[in-house]
């Protein structure tokens, strides 16, 4: 069933009592119904008439659906370049792709071992700079860190 509600808020005397509309249809009349579809259209958009239109047909995006942990959990499974694809194909997913839960769990199913250092360092610039970054360059980050802060494996009682 589809329902589209609406009032008319005027400031003039005459509309004061006029009370919400509603229309009710089912999701193959209102397949059927250009004026109700255009007045959507109008309302929210072409993108949002589009993803009703879907819905009464039982097109159904799951994907959307899903949980966001579900989804970067499935996410950490893809290449790098799939990652990159699918980045591109929403703002969620432009989001979670991005996301330092992403780049955290990527970083733990490629590292041996996450040193407390490691876990600072990226609290700081990021998993996913960490993940790019090159094992030198890390290294020489990693000293200048300790150097600047100490070492945390110092601080552990």
């Amino acid at each position: 069933m589809v329902i589209f509600r609406w009032w008319k808020i005027s400031l003039r005397s005459e509309y004061r009592s006029t009370k919400p509309g509603e229309a009710k249809e089912t999701h193959e009349d209102f397949l059927e119904n250009a004026h109700l579809q255009s007045q959507t259209a109008i309302v929210f958009g072409v993108r949002i008439l589009d993803y009703i239109i879907n819905l009464c047909k039982g097109k159904f995006d799951f994907l959307e659906r899903l949980p966001d942990d579900l989804l970067l959990n499935i996410i950490s499974y893809l290449d790098l370049e799939d990652i990159a694809r699918l980045s591109q194909t929403s703002h969620r997913f432009a989001k979670l792709c991005m996301s330092d839960k992403l780049w955290e769990q990527i970083v733990q199913s490629t590292c041996d071992t996450i040193t407390p250092d490691m876990r600072a360092l990226a609290a700081d610039v990021g998993w996913r700079k960490m993940f790019f970054t090159n094992k030198l360059q890390l290294q020489r980050q990693l000293r200048r860190r300790i150097q600047k802060h100490g070492s945390l494996r110092d601080k552990q009682p």
